[in-house]
């Protein structure tokens, strides 16, 4: 059976996660609060952070400042989650 969340991102009721898909709170606390379709929103929006800003995933400085705009995207917390300064968003999408 499908798991039905409010998505965070969607504002909707939209179909849950399988898993939480980052490690601690922060992954527990996307999978009860964000959809397939909102996470998939997240990773488009991740790549285009990763590389404007050259982060590195291997770099534990570098996941911190991905953790920071990942509760910026999905929960409005901080100054993060937004699109990098000066980039031009083709398509829709949240923010």
């Amino acid at each position: 059976m499908t798991r039905l969340v409010e998505c965070v991102v969607l504002k909707i009721e939209a179909e849950g996660l399988d898993r939480p898909p980052h490690p601690g709170e922060l992954g527990e606390r996307i999978y009860a609060n964000v959809s397939k379709q909102g996470w998939a929103q997240w990773l488009e929006r991740l790549t285009v952070i990763i590389n404007e800003n050259g982060l590195s995933t291997a770099d534990e400085q570098n996941i911190e400042l991905i953790e920071k705009h990942m509760q910026g995207f999905f929960f409005d917390e901080g100054d993060f989650g937004q699109m990098p300064a000066g980039f031009n968003q083709g398509g829709g999408g949240k923010k």
